[in-house]
């Protein structure tokens, strides 16, 4: 596999990696008092990413990540431990369960900006 192919992943692992830390980071951040996971710019990429996420699944349409690292493979067969992590990252189930699921993090997200306020530059420190 070409080293833009791993890189692509790599990439996208870290992504996955830091929407799934923000959905457990914020509330177990807030209930232990730590200050960081009020960071306005840190929860708007968190908001943000989720979104872009959840507004391509509603449109019916993969991530533009996933569909570059196909593209890029060219149909190749993967190496096993790129097989082990498409495995872990692309499950074979309908594009229905994605999109409610994505949709319904997203959610869960808003709602934790609503109930874990970040700090708003213009406002100052929310607690």
């Amino acid at each position: 596999m070409p080293a833009l192919v791993w890189t692509l992943l790599g990439v996208h692992i870290a992504i996955i990696a830091f929407n799934v830390a923000g959905l457990v980071l914020i509330p177990l951040g807030a209930w232990r008092g730590w200050h960081w996971v009020h960071r306005f710019g840190w929860r708007l990429a968190h908001l943000t990413i989720l979104a872009v996420v959840a507004i391509q699944a509603l449109a019916g349409r993969a991530c533009f990540l996933t569909l570059w690292q196909f593209d890029l493979a060219g149909g190749s067969r993967a190496p096993l431990v790129a097989r082990w992590v498409n495995h872990l990252l692309y499950w074979p189930l309908p594009l229905w369960f994605f999109t409610a699921l994505y949709v319904t993090t997203w959610l869960y997200v808003a709602f934790l900006w609503w109930r874990v306020p970040p700090d708003l530059p213009w406002r100052g420190r929310t607690r």
